[in-house]
C-alpha cells in the first residue's frame, strides 16, 4: 500500500468518503486523484534532460500595468512567468488528471464537503522560509476577500471556513463540491508566504525559479532556485521572457535565434512557418476561445434581443475558415466544448442575417454598436472584428470598430468597456469556467452576466455528485449562457506555440498555451 492510498484509507476509517466512492467521483469528471507519483510527461522519457543555459521565450501578452501579485493576472506573460516562480497545491496535467504538488494527497468527507489536504513537508519559499499549512491558510483567505479583486475570487464563493490541522489543510465548504481539488490548480491560488498578505507582489513561491528581473511589459527573468525541492524541472540555468508584442517581431526573434520559443503564432502564417529549417510548430487544441463580450447590464447591451441579434449576425464558419484557418472549430455561444468530460451537445448557431434583423428590429435600437478589439486580443483579432463587421451590416447592423493599443489592453479594456473582442483559455472542468466567468459574485464576470437561476444552478450542480443528473444541470445551464448571455462564442482556437532548433523536452498540453504554462520550466537546451 502507498502512502497516498493510505491516506484516504484513513480517511475512510474516520467514517468519511470510501476510497472506491472517492475515484468514482473523480472518474465522473474524467480525471484522476492524487495516485500518480510524478508530473513528468510522458514524452519526457524519450530524451534525458539536459542541464544548464539561459531559456528563453518571446511573447506576446505582456503590458506596463503587468503585476507580480498572483491575484491579479490578466495577461499571459503574468500568468506564464506565474508558473514559474509560483505552484499551487495541485496540478493538472497533460492528460487533464489531477497531480500532487504543494499537497501531497487529498480526500474528502463522503458528501464531499469537508476536503482535506495534506501538505508537503521540506518545502522553502524563495526567501529561505520553509512552507507551512499556515501559508496556505493565509493564501487561500486572500483569494477569498473581495477586497484582493483576486481572480479567483468566484471559484472561492462556496468554501466556509479554512483550518489547519497539524500538517493538514481542512475546507469546509458551504455545499459539497467534488471537483474542489481541480479548482487548486487555478493560476491565481500561488501559495505565498503568509498567503501574500505582507508584500503580494514580491514573486516569492515555491517554484523552481527566483525572480531576479521584473520589467513590466517589456523583460522577466528568473534563475534556478537553489533548494527546489523536485527534479523533474527547472532544467536552465536561468529563464528569461521577452515582451514582443507585435507578431511579425516575434517570429523574426525566434528565427534569429534571440528567444527560443513564442506563443501565438497567428494561423495564417504557420504554413510558411512550417517551412522554416529548425522551426516547430506546436499546436493543440483545448478549452481556449476567441470571443465578443458584451456587458449584459449596460446599454444598450442589456437588451437581450440585441444580444441574439449580435450572436447570429457572425459567420462562424467564415472566421474559423479565415481566421483560425482551420486551426480551431465553430463556437455556440458557451465557453464549453467537447473538451469537458460532462459536454452535452446544442444545437449549433449559425449566422443568420434574418433572424439578427427581427431581433434587432425588436430590440429598438437604432445606430451603431462600438466595438473594441487589439493585436493582443487575440491573434487576428482585428481581422475578426472587421469579418464580424462586414457580416453583421448584411442584417443591417451597423458595427464601429475601436483599434485599441496592446499596452493596457487589459488593464483598461477588458472587464471594464462595454463591448470587446477577448480570450478564455478555459479551465479545467465546466464548474470552475461558469464559477470564474459567468457567477454572479465572480470579480472576472466580464460580460456582467447576473442570472439568479444560473447562479441557483451552478450551486446545485456543484453539489450533485451523481454524474447525470451533473451532466444535466451543465447542459440547461448551458442554454441560459447562449440564449442569455453577453458572451458572443464564434470559435475554439488551437494554441499554436512555435520553437526553435534548440528546445528540448516539449510535448503537447491542451490546457493552455506553452505547455500548459510550463514550457521554460519543463523544456531544455539540447546541447
Amino acid at each position: 500500500m502507498t502512502d497516498r492510498t493510505h491516506f484516504l484509507s484513513g480517511i475512510v476509517a474516520k467514517g468519511e468518503m470510501s476510497r472506491r466512492d472517492f475515484l468514482g467521483r473523480a472518474a465522473m469528471l474524467g480525471a484522476g486523484v492524487a495516485l500518480a507519483n510524478g508530473l513528468v510527461a510522458p514524452s519526457a522519457h524519450a530524451e534525458s534532460p539536459v542541464k544548464g543555459g539561459v531559456l528563453k521565450a518571446g511573447m506576446q501578452g505582456g503590458a506596463a500595468t503587468d503585476s507580480l501579485d498572483p491575484a491579479i493576472f490578466e495577461s499571459q506573460v503574468s500568468y506564464f512567468f506565474g508558473r514559474q516562480w509560483g505552484e499551487q497545491l495541485v496540478q493538472i496535467d497533460a492528460k487533464r488528471e489531477l497531480q500532487p504538488a504543494l499537497a501531497e494527497e487529498w480526500g474528502a468527507s463522503k458528501d464531499a464537503k469537508i476536503w482535506t489536504f495534506k501538505i508537503r513537508k521540506g518545502v522553502q519559499f524563495h526567501n529561505g522560509k520553509e512552507m507551512t499549512p499556515a501559508d496556505v491558510v493565509a493564501t487561500m483567505e486572500r483569494h477569498s476577500d473581495a477586497s484582493s479583486k483576486s481572480g479567483a475570487l468566484g471559484i472561492m464563493q462556496g468554501i466556509e471556513k479554512i483550518a489547519v490541522d497539524g500538517q493538514n489543510v481542512v475546507f469546509t465548504l458551504k455545499e459539497p463540491n467534488a471537483d474542489l481539488p481541480f479548482l487548486m490548480d487555478d493560476y491565481h491560488l500561488m501559495i505565498q508566504p503568509n498567503g501574500g498578505k505582507d508584500n503580494p507582489t514580491e514573486g516569492i513561491g515555491t517554484g523552481p525559479y527566483k525572480v531576479t528581473v521584473n520589467q513590466s511589459g517589456v523583460r522577466l527573468g528568473g534563475e534556478k532556485f537553489a533548494n527546489y525541492w523536485r527534479d523533474d524541472r527547472g532544467f536552465a540555468d536561468q529563464i528569461e521572457i521577452i515582451v514582443i508584442n507585435d507578431t511579425t517581431a516575434r517570429m523574426s526573434a525566434l528565427q534569429g535565434g534571440q528567444v527560443h520559443m513564442i506563443n501565438r503564432v497567428e494561423p495564417k502564417v504557420v504554413e510558411l512557418v512550417k517551412r522554416l529549417p529548425g522551426i516547430m510548430i506546436r499546436n493543440v487544441s483545448g478549452h481556449g476561445h476567441y470571443l465578443f463580450l458584451a456587458h449584459c447590464n449596460t446599454a444598450p447591451f442589456d437588451n437581450n434581443d440585441l444580444r441574439l441579434a449580435l450572436k447570429l449576425a457572425v459567420d462562424r464558419e467564415e472566421l474559423v475558415q479565415k481566421i483560425l484557418k482551420g486551426y480551431g472549430s465553430v463556437g455556440n455561444d458557451t465557453p464549453i466544448n467537447k473538451s469537458y468530460p460532462l459536454f452535452t451537445e446544442m444545437e449549433q448557431r449559425t449566422f443568420d442575417p434574418d433572424k439578427a434583423k427581427f431581433h434587432y428590429k425588436k430590440s429598438g435600437h437604432s445606430g451603431s454598436v462600438l466595438l473594441r478589439t487589439s493585436d493582443v486580443a487575440f491573434p487576428g483579432a482585428v481581422d475578426a472584428a472587421q469579418l464580424y463587421q462586414q457580416s453583421a451590416a448584411k442584417a443591417g447592423i451597423k458595427i464601429e470598430i475601436k483599434r485599441e493599443p496592446g499596452d493596457g489592453y487589459w488593464s483598461e479594456v477588458w472587464n471594464k468597456q462595454p463591448f470587446s473582442a477577448s480570450y478564455w483559455g478555459g479551465r479545467p472542468t465546466q464548474d470552475q469556467m461558469y464559477s470564474t466567468a459567468y457567477y454572479s459574485k465572480a470579480q472576472w464576470n466580464d460580460t456582467r452576466f447576473f442570472n439568479e437561476k444560473f447562479d441557483k444552478m451552478l450551486l446545485e450542480a456543484r453539489a450533485e455528485l451523481d454524474a447525470d443528473k451533473r451532466k444535466k444541470l451543465y447542459a440547461d445551464m448551458g442554454q441560459i449562457v447562449r440564449n442569455e448571455g453577453g458572451a458572443i462564442v464564434p470559435m475554439f482556437n488551437d494554441f499554436i506555440d512555435a520553437t526553435g532548433p534548440q528546445v528540448g523536452g516539449w510535448y503537447e498540453d491542451g490546457n493552455q498555451e506553452m505547455m500548459g504554462g510550463y514550457a521554460l520550466s519543463k523544456c531544455w537546451l539540447k546541447t
